[in-house]
């Protein structure tokens, strides 16, 4: 399933990498006419070759590369045109800032835009055209009528690009009662996936009909595991313990050592070369508002152990004099006017550079919570302690995909991602995560 997704991700890389190179030909061709690989084209070759790196790492940030996000609506286009008009000043910044190549090609660089805005679209629009047309190569029979089969039921219609279709839904007890049906219908609607709840493949008739059509070439998954697939988190209403210790115990603890350095390293240098804006920002803070220019708030770390963390202070001094209370956003009445922008720009996080050097956290991981929180969304929201396994960090995978943060239901879709992270955590993830973090300061700040 994961490798038809990587798949279409790798053909839609390779498609914008050709399109570039395309479109450098096309250009060298209007310039200088039959003349496309002698000593005028060779000059410009590498130098555009340098500035197509960071052109499709923009992409990338700017989710160019989701395929859930790939559609021809205005949205995808806009988006698009953004990452081009970025993509352009990059490459005007690099040619005439930094001469080390010797070109400074204006022209060059005009119709190399033209060229390659009209390529890109049409390459982009036709992708999206045939990868939501068609016939999906993954067809599905889902066994489940809760809400997690609602749920990938609905993602699934709204994303046919992902290449899965579920050709039919069967109730758990119909299934459960009748499992002979699932060997009919996988064999008249050309079934090669078969999702069912992870508690049904305990039933023993069941079980043995599933086994038989697993013979035959269908995949059989249950479903928090197809869920996670489709929408990148766990299904909290599909959990067991039994899943947790499985997945869960010894996930990532070798990476966990070894980011530890690196972490501190990289939080020391980016402390020292960022010093003169946190102090800046410090001056800002205290000329504005009264107050202290830290603001210092326990919070629960690894294995439950308590620490204060450090930020700007972006509230009136008085903001919880009614007790400890969630943050209800852009519209909350007690952020100051300036606590408003450091928070939409995240500069109010840079103080905790000094608790990734202590080792409170980490650069990525779950949201570090108040103990007060904490105490209360463990009676409240299952498995919530699951995310204290590891270290908190200052952005993470719940934070990216979810924004939202008002209530016990927020906190119940963060911590499905959350799982998810503890799962796959990785250096891939991490980077993943990290460039995404870097995608919501510039791509839609405040979020």
């Amino acid at each position: 399933m994961r490798t038809g997704r990587q798949l279409k991700t790798g053909i839609l890389l390779l498609g914008d990498i050709i399109a570039l190179y395309a479109s450098l030909l096309i250009m060298l061709a209007i310039r200088y006419g039959g003349d496309l690989f002698g000593s005028t084209a060779n000059i410009n070759f590498w130098p555009f070759t340098v500035i197509f790196i960071p052109w499709l790492i923009v992409f990338y940030i700017a989710g160019l590369y989701d395929l859930r996000r790939l559609r021809n609506n205005i949205e995808f286009l806009k988006m698009l045109a953004l990452c081009l008009v970025i993509n352009a000043v990059i490459a005007i910044l690099f040619f005439y800032f930094i001469p080390a190549f010797g070109v400074a090609p204006k022209t060059n660089l005009f119709i190399f835009f033209i060229v390659f805005f009209v390529v890109e679209i049409f390459w982009r629009r036709n992708f999206n055209h045939v990868t939501r047309g068609g016939e999906a190569p993954n067809r599905v029979i889902l066994v489940g009528d809760g809400e997690t089969a609602e749920e990938i039921a609905v993602a699934i219609a709204e994303n046919p690009q992902l290449g899965y279709a579920i050709v039919q839904r069967i109730p758990e007890k119909e299934a459960a009662d009748k499992p002979r049906m699932l060997t009919v219908a996988a064999a008249e609607l050309r079934v090669n996936i078969i999702v069912v709840p992870r508690r049904l493949k305990r039933e023993q008739k069941l079980l043995l009909v599933l086994y038989t059509l697993f013979g035959k070439g269908v995949l059989v998954t249950d479903l928090a595991t197809f869920y996670e697939q489709v929408l990148q988190k766990v299904p909290l209403g599909d959990l067991e313990e039994t899943w947790l210790m499985e997945n869960i115990e010894g996930a990532g603890h070798y990476y966990d050592s070894l980011k530890r350095a690196g972490e501190f390293v990289f939080a020391l240098l980016v402390g020292v070369v960022l010093s003169p804006i946190e102090i800046l920002i410090g001056l800002v803070v205290k000329l504005t508002s009264p107050g202290a220019v830290i603001y210092r708030q326990e919070r629960t770390g690894k294995n439950g152990q308590s620490f204060m963390l450090y930020k700007f202070r972006t509230m009136r001094t008085d903001a919880e004099k009614n007790g400890a209370q969630w943050s209800s956003g852009a519209t909350d009445a007690r952020v100051t006017a300036f606590g408003k922008f450091l928070r939409a720009s995240h500069l109010d996080e840079l103080p905790q550079l000094w608790n990734v050097i202590r080792g409170d956290l980490s650069f990525v991981g779950p949201r570090p919570e108040r103990p007060e929180f904490v105490t209360k969304l463990k009676e409240q929201v299952p498995y919530y302690e699951i995310r204290l396994l590891i270290k908190p960090g200052v952005t993470g995978w719940a934070q990216i995909n979810h924004h939202a943060d008002q209530g016990v239901d927020d906190v119940r879709q963060k911590l499905q991602y959350d799982i998810y992270y503890l799962k796959n955590r990785s250096p891939i993830l991490d980077s993943a995560i990290i460039i995404k973090t870097a995608k919501s300061l510039f791509v839609n700040p405040g979020e």
